[in-house]
């Protein structure tokens, strides 16, 4: 089996470790100096929506108070990827819409980031407010992204946006799931798990069967769908309350770290494709 399709299924600790090796290498820790053309604007612009989610998680994965290192080093260079992005597409933007849209972003943005870095550690006290506070950049980051996409008019800017949105709904159910087990809405959480995971397997058929789709492009989404069993057993142990909370974070992060390596590279091919 790909070592890329491999869950270690061990303490935080162990599972913290692991994190760095399977993404690292996929997702930037730095954007580039600049938008380079329209497929890059809908990549960087969903991968906005992405780490308003994967922070969500991160945070959330430091409110259950275990071992996390890791979850700290996500958090840290997410808010720092969210930032240099934000920057990048509000400076590229090519029409006055675009443009203000991403001025609202980034006071919904600014909201969000000091609730990220309160004075408090994070704790299940101020997850209702975080969560509604990611809610609105989400919403202002995915409108960003159609955006951009109708901008650019092309059926691979759709397929760099449905494979971008991917990477949002691992980290969404993943931060729901966290969110569960931290006993927060635990009826919303499990009913946005349901429609993320629909929507994923639905959104995972469009872009296999995209004639766009290279013979590379299906070899990765072949090996996200190794990852999205790992990720999706990890979802379905989730018991909240129960005496195995601090296990099922450390499954539930690794996993989604391991599906988001793997839907960002099938995101950036598709992205590729229009510099071809």
């Amino acid at each position: 089996m790909d070592r890329r399709t491999l869950l270690t299924r061990a303490s935080y600790g162990t599972a913290a470790a692991c994190i760095p090796l399977g993404l690292v290498a996929s997702l930037p820790t730095s954007a580039h100096a600049q938008v380079t053309d329209l497929n890059d604007a809908i990549n960087k612009a969903g991968r906005q929506r992405m780490l308003s989610q994967r922070m969500g998680k991160a945070w959330l994965a430091l409110a259950h108070k275990a071992d996390t290192p890791a979850a700290r080093t996500v958090l840290q260079q997410s808010m720092a990827l969210f930032e240099k992005q934000l920057a990048e597409l509000k400076a590229y933007a090519p029409s006055p819409a675009i443009r203000d849209t991403y001025a609202q972003l980034e006071a919904a943005w600014g909201a969000h980031r000091a609730l990220l870095l309160g004075t408090q550690a994070p704790s299940r006290d101020g997850a209702a407010a975080l969560l509604a506070a990611d809610a609105k950049v989400l919403a202002l980051a995915h409108q960003g992204t159609v955006q951009y996409e109708a901008a650019s008019g092309k059926p691979v800017g759709h397929l760099v946006n449905v494979a971008g949105r991917q990477r949002m709904l691992s980290q969404r159910m993943a931060k729901f799931c966290l969110a569960a087990l931290l006993s927060v809405d635990t009826a919303t959480a499990t009913t946005e798990i349901a429609k993320a995971r629909t929507e994923f397997l639905a959104a995972q058929d469009v872009l296999r069967e995209a004639p766009q789709a290279t013979v590379r492009v299906r070899q990765e989404l072949q090996l996200a769908d190794g990852q999205w069993v790992f990720f999706d057993a990890a979802l379905q142990r989730m018991e909240p309350g129960g005496a195995n909370a601090a296990r099922q974070v450390a499954e539930v992060f690794v996993a989604s770290e391991n599906l988001l390596s793997s839907m960002d590279r099938v995101t950036g091919l598709y992205a590729a494709l229009g510099a071809a």
